[in-house]
């Protein structure tokens, strides 16, 4: 299912899996004056518009599955598992708001704060217009994302907020949330608007990246580099461009022991903590000193 990366084929699977399933094709797609179903309408098309919801389930679906199969070979080469829906209270990941995917130690839908390696939130959608022809029984792709009016994936300011506000419950739900890494997974650009806020959440701590998934989203690579983009300056953005890169940077991320700490206190209190954390022998310990007298000052 997910052995490369997010492509056309993989929004044909995404309609012709759910078709099959039994799904009418009015809940994936919009229906046109002229009886057309398109899953997105058209920036030339002229007539009567509604708004589609009930694909969202759908697609989230899928695409949680997709980065869970996508995941679970670099979770295999460390002994955990890749799995979709995980609940940890301690860090308000509840059954009505899990982790979308996570690597984990233990093959459970429930874990502790410990069993985490990385938490993914994945903010998927349709990128390419499609054109489904029920009495053929045919797909037709009609047009990447900028033939259409649709705002797909990081693309849409909620989608990106969402993303965010979820991570940083996450970081401040428990003091155990430190140390493990949290991405973003999308398949589309990003919007400028966010390209500085992306990359002081990296340096901040709280998201150790925003990534897409989708080495060509348009069918032009030479047409818009601002729908085409592969890193903003800091890659809190970063356009993934195959399977081996995404495993390379995940791999650096887990194999480098990071922790996010946060404060506001006096800059007075503050050389105090250094001072006394500058006392230690080496730098991990004069770190891990520093680390524990912040979080004592609080």
């Amino acid at each position: 299912m997910s052995d490369t990366l997010w492509h056309k084929e993989t929004e044909r699977e995404f309609f012709r899996e759910t078709l099959q399933r039994g799904v009418k094709p009015e809940q994936l797609f919009y229906r046109t004056s002229d009886h057309r179903y398109l899953a997105y309408w058209p920036k030339s098309y002229q007539g009567t518009k509604a708004t589609l919801q009930s694909r969202n389930a759908f697609i989230g679906e899928f695409t949680e599955r997709w980065v869970e199969h996508l995941l679970q070979p670099l979770a295999d080469q460390i002994g955990a598992f890749a799995k979709r829906g995980v609940i940890c209270s301690q860090f308000g990941l509840t059954k009505r708001s899990p982790a979308d995917v996570a690597i984990v130690r233990k093959d459970q839908p429930t874990v502790d704060p410990e069993d985490f390696v990385l938490i993914v939130e994945v903010k998927m959608s349709i990128v390419w217009n499609w054109e489904y022809d029920p009495d053929q029984d045919r797909m037709l792709c009609i047009g990447d994302l900028t033939t259409h009016e649709g705002t797909p994936g990081l693309l849409r300011s909620d989608t990106v907020l969402k993303a965010i506000g979820k991570s940083l419950n996450i970081r401040i739900s428990d003091a155990k949330s430190v140390a493990i890494p949290i991405f973003v997974f999308g398949n589309t650009p990003l919007s400028q608007s966010y390209h500085t806020k992306v990359d002081l959440l990296k340096k901040f701590g709280i998201v150790q990246g925003f990534f897409s998934l989708n080495p060509r989203p348009l069918d032009d690579p030479a047409q818009s580099s601002l729908y085409n983009l592969k890193r903003t300056p800091s890659e809190g953005f970063l356009r993934i461009d195959s399977v081996e890169e995404l495993y390379h940077k995940l791999r650096n991320v887990l194999s480098d022991e990071r922790e996010f700490f946060a404060s506001m206190i006096s800059k007075a209190k503050l050389g105090k903590i250094i001072e006394r954390a500058y006392r230690e022998p080496t730098d991990r310990q004069r770190a891990e000193r520093f680390l524990q007298l912040l979080r004592e000052t609080h």
